[in-house]
């Protein structure tokens, strides 16, 4: 009786591979079905040969990614659940505001709307350093020490963190600095000052560059057309930045304190960015509420585009010789 259940259970086994052969779709010509394109671009290997590649702050599935414009594919994430933050702290990492490529791209600086500050090492995706601002972050940046300075809207304020990856992410030192409309911070090495652009003014700040006690004091305020700036980003390769609000995108230049105008898409951009000559300035407009699945140029083009997706920012993956140095390693308070 064993042989013969043996038997039956091995002829039902044929039975289904070969109904599965039969029944696979042919491709080729006179099949109707579609050949695989072979030659069709494929993603870098590693994010380090990225050539065209996008940073996107997605919030539909809460994570930062990196997209390759060529291929037109996803191919490295962060995910808060996925990485070591602990279960206790993934709610500070709720929708993802801002993810800003850092110590010569081999980091991603990340906010959250749910108040999460984190630095990400990319080749691993550890979060090598996390904490909490709180407030509807919107923004962060690293200081020439390694120290972190975040904006929230929620309050309006700056948080400035020590950094230290050996404290427990509640027990990181910080200090509060009140911040209109708090959207965005930018260091400038040149300059070596942080810049913000708060509601309808443009703040600049010195910095003690005392790694164990940070410490910003306000320096200057400039005017600026409209209110509620949103997004401010270094112009690549130019001392100039990127700024926008309600209704236009702007260029600022400090060396002139001069303000100009740009592009023809002006009302409701959440974020710009810019590269060298080959890459296209690359803009977010929503399309329903503060997302869309669509990165486009300043004409309207699409440069990235996956269905469904909900980007809030996106920023090319390139250097930031405005606000680092060429060599620039990841440092932290001793």
């Amino acid at each position: 009786m064993k042989k013969i259940s043996t038997w039956i259970c091995s002829a039902l086994v044929c039975a289904i591979i070969a109904w599965g052969k039969e029944n696979v779709a042919a491709a080729g010509p006179g099949t109707g079905n579609p050949v695989p394109d072979t030659n069709a671009p494929k993603p870098p290997a590693t994010v380090a040969e990225c050539r065209k590649c996008i940073v996107l702050s997605e919030q539909l599935h809460n994570r930062v990614a990196i997209a390759d414009v060529v291929s037109g594919q996803v191919f490295w994430e962060w995910r808060p659940e996925q990485s070591n933050v602990q279960p206790q702290h993934l709610a500070w990492f709720t929708n993802t505001s801002d993810a800003k490529p850092v110590y010569c791209g081999q980091y991603l600086l990340v906010t959250a709307s749910g108040g999460g500050v984190a630095l990400v090492r990319i080749a691993d995706k550890k979060t090598v350093f996390y904490a909490y601002a709180g407030g509807n972050t919107h923004s962060a940046e690293l200081l020439p020490d390694g120290n972190i300075v975040s904006a929230s809207s929620t309050g309006n304020f700056m948080m400035l963190f020590r950094v230290d990856t050996t404290s427990a992410p509640e027990a990181v030192y910080s200090r509060k600095y009140p911040l209109p409309f708090g959207h965005n911070v930018v260091w400038d090495q040149q300059r070596q000052v942080l810049w913000s652009a708060a509601d309808h003014q443009l703040l600049s700040f010195t910095y003690n560059f005392n790694c164990s006690q940070p410490e910003l004091v306000q320096q200057d305020a400039v005017n600026l057309p409209g209110k509620d700036a949103h997004d401010l980003f270094p112009v690549y390769g130019q001392q100039a930045l990127w700024l926008t609000n309600t209704n236009n995108v702007y260029i600022y230049y400090p060396d002139t304190q001069k303000m100009e105008q740009y592009g023809s898409i002006q009302a409701n951009i959440k974020s710009v960015s810019s590269g060298g000559d080959d890459l296209p300035v690359i803009i977010i407009r929503p399309k329903t509420s503060w997302w869309t699945d669509e990165v486009i140029d300043e004409k309207g083009n699409t440069v990235f585009y996956q269905p469904g997706l909900k980007i809030y920012k996106a920023r090319w993956y390139l250097e930031n010789a405005f606000s680092y140095p060429a060599v620039h390693e990841m440092k932290q308070c001793p």
